[in-house]
């Protein structure tokens, strides 16, 4: 099981950059000769940045920082470089990565309400939500576990 947590976690850190990229969502006006435009944490980030600098800096804490923290956290954990003491921020860490998910969920929620234009899912907005709850399954587990972590 302690290796197991070790080797999911270590993929983690692969994963969170790919999900960074991915499209997490298409977004246009669905009009036949018009292309949806893919969205990606990254590319929203981008927008956000030139738009709202404190809403950029939220979205950067939440679905960046938090997330890759926590899992070079528990790789430390894993390791035996960091204290166990250090789980309980971790683990609230990954909760703020959680909220981004949510973000997420509730504009896409909301443009389709709109009615302006199209919003479409993709196939990004699984991963980073896969990662996401993978984080926090590696955290509980990792707490339980004994002799999991350092």
């Amino acid at each position: 099981m302690k290796t197991v947590l070790k080797f999911a976690n270590l993929a983690l850190l692969v994963l969170f950059p790919v999900a960074w990229f991915a499209p997490l969502m298409r977004a246009g006006l669905g009009l036949p000769l018009f292309d949806l435009s893919e969205i990606s944490v990254i590319s929203g980030l981008q927008s956000l940045w030139d738009s709202d600098v404190f809403l950029a800096l939220l979205v950067t804490a939440f679905a960046l920082f938090a997330p890759y923290l926590k899992t070079i956290g528990l790789a430390l954990m894993h390791f035996g470089l960091l204290h166990r003491k250090v789980l309980p921020v971790l683990n609230w860490m990954g909760k703020l990565a959680m909220a981004d998910v949510f973000l997420i969920a509730l504009y896409i929620v909301v443009a389709k309400g709109v009615g302006i234009g199209k919003v479409e899912t993709a196939w990004g907005l699984y991963l980073f939500t896969g990662c996401i709850l993978a984080s926090l399954a590696i955290s509980a587990l990792s707490g339980k576990a004994k002799g999991a972590v350092g």
